[in-house]
């Protein structure tokens, strides 16, 4: 059975002309110049004048400030703020890496290689060393091989979280260098 994947529609709230039910406003110019506080019908009046919508930009202002400007150009200008916004934010994405506190030496060069690509892309890498049987009664084995490896990739990331033990898991978190 598909799954129906609908766009969240985000109602705008905005009051526009006759939607805004106050007596009084604080009426702002096309150009941005104080008018003063008007009644709605002045404010709608001096709108319709224009051939421009009136808009309320704080609501929550005592009386409400109200602008005169073209609500379609305004909208769009918004758009375009949020599209920017959105465009220059960086997700942080959370690669892991597992060792074994006998881990051989190519393998550990291994994954040392995966760790430094991981920080090249500027992902955080979270480190985990499991410990199976008798190996969780040294857990400085464990801590001496995290801390070798930031060491090892000391000019790409930085230790975000030191290491510490969670059950059988010892945990160690480094994030790229700024």
């Amino acid at each position: 059975m598909p799954v129906a994947h609908y766009k969240a529609r985000v109602r705008d709230l905005t009051r526009i002309n006759e939607a805004i039910r106050v007596d009084k406003v604080r009426l702002i110019g096309p150009d941005g110049e104080q008018i003063g506080i008007k009644s709605r019908q002045d404010a709608l009046d001096f709108a319709a004048s224009r051939n421009l919508d009136l808009v309320e930009v704080a609501p929550e202002a005592d009386p409400p400030v109200c602008r005169v400007l073209d609500y379609g150009k305004y909208k769009y200008e918004l758009e375009q703020k949020a599209k920017q916004a959105r465009k220059h934010q960086s997700t942080i994405v959370v690669k892991e890496i597992k060792l074994r506190p006998k881990i051989g030496v190519h393998d550990y060069e291994t994954k040392k290689g995966h760790v430094v690509r991981f920080l090249n892309n500027k992902d955080k890498v979270k480190v985990t060393i499991m410990f199976r049987g008798r190996e969780v009664v040294h857990p400085s084995k464990g801590e001496e091989l995290l801390r070798r490896l930031a060491e090892d990739v000391a000019e790409l990331g930085v230790i975000e979280s030191q290491p510490n033990l969670d059950g059988r898991n010892m945990v160690m978190v480094l994030a790229p260098v700024k």
